[in-house]
């Protein structure tokens, strides 16, 4: 059985025993490729021909993943599904499963009996939760999916085509966490922003950028503790005025001992050359008076362990659409509402009609996802 699900995404594809050179790529999971790794070998491939559940694991919470976002993160084919060869993440709307009224007053259990059904982070609320007035049950159903069990890998080239959905406050991202924190918990130990992107069509700053589907962003985060998160030294955006809703593009990272480089349709949009004392000294963190948690480690550190994928379709959440960018019809929460959730769900007269749920407007699409070694 493992050995038909390996032909069947062409584990082996590119492999060659005898490469006389030595891979510096490493991979761990049930379904990494077993044996010796040669540079160029692709030793990731899913094209999507059918939902392959146990390399993709759904998280199951409602957490909001660390900046209170207001969707509930389940294990459901009308959220999550491939349909002639493309993986759609599709948001829906609880109060059409459960009515309006359930969301102020009804209990959601995330927690199951069987191993496919546990709840996957119980922080932020993030298993049980009931409603009132005051902050209403996640209003939105969606998926985010992991190989944190399957694969993961250190060094190497990736590669994901996706075309990216449309309407006010999605939030789309394809990205990596270390699958050991080898370091400590976030940001200790990193983490790899290779696309986020806002659904928003016409999100502007006040000088004039627009930062909704016009725009994609690449970043790294790491710091010895939250407070020292050094994620703007790292941080790369590219506009497009056509919009990566658009269309497919290809969202691109490559890895290596000396280097991290963002790219976007073969075309560089960052480059991270950490210097010989690595992160620490590329953030200057030795003014902090903090420990420096890599000192032991390479100059990569701590983007020199194996890292796993995910690949997500938030909603709304605290921080990440500012609130003093211009939206038509404005935005219905306050990053310091302490009752955003329930804000932007009684706002919703102003992103719901952006919101085309009848088309796959709303949905991230991925083509395929590919990682070779190096």
């Amino acid at each position: 059985m493992l050995l038909i699900l390996l032909v069947s995404l062409n584990l082996q594809e590119g492999s060659s025993s005898d490469c006389s050179a030595p891979s510096v790529t490493t991979v761990s999971g049930t379904h990494a490729p077993q044996g010796k790794i040669c540079p160029g070998d692709l030793i990731f491939q899913d094209n999507f021909d059918d939902f392959k559940l146990p390399v993709w694991q759904h998280e199951l919470t409602l957490g909001g993943g660390g900046n209170w976002e207001f969707q509930w993160y389940n294990n459901n084919r009308t959220n999550s599904y491939v349909e002639n060869g493309i993986l759609h993440i599709k948001p829906t709307l609880l109060a059409d499963e459960k009515g309006e009224s359930f969301l102020y007053s009804g209990t959601l259990d995330v927690n199951g009996g069987s191993p496919a059904d546990q709840c996957t982070n119980p922080q932020w609320y993030g298993c049980v939760r009931t409603g009132n007035k005051v902050h209403v049950l996640n209003p939105i159903k969606s998926a985010r999916i992991r190989t944190v069990d399957s694969f993961a890998y250190k060094y190497g080239k990736s590669e994901v085509r996706a075309k990216l959905p449309s309407g006010d406050w999605l939030w789309p991202a394809i990205w990596m966490m270390p699958r050991w924190n080898s370091y400590s918990s976030w940001p200790a130990s990193g983490e790899i922003d290779i696309m986020e992107s806002r659904g928003n069509k016409n999100l502007v700053t006040s000088n004039g950028i627009n930062i909704g589907t016009q725009q994609v962003g690449s970043t790294l985060h790491w710091g010895p503790n939250p407070d020292y998160n050094k994620f703007m030294q790292t941080h790369f955006e590219k506009n497009n005025k056509s919009g990566y809703d658009s269309d497919f593009h290809k969202y691109q990272l490559e890895w290596t001992p000396e280097k991290i480089v963002f790219s976007l349709d073969d075309t560089v949009i960052g480059t991270v050359t950490p210097p010989d004392g690595g992160f620490w000294e590329l953030g200057n963190l030795a003014a902090t008076g903090v420990e420096n948690p890599w000192k032991r480690n390479s100059k990569m550190a701590p983007f020199d362990q194996e890292f796993y994928i995910i690949i997500n379709l938030a909603i709304g959440g605290i921080g990440y659409f500012p609130d003093d960018a211009n939206n038509p019809g404005g935005k219905p929460w306050l990053n310091t509402s302490p009752k955003a959730l329930t804000d932007f769900w009684e706002g919703r007269e102003q992103w719901l009609p952006t919101w085309n749920m009848t088309t796959d407007d709303t949905h991230l699409q991925i083509d395929y996802v590919r990682v070779w070694a190096l």
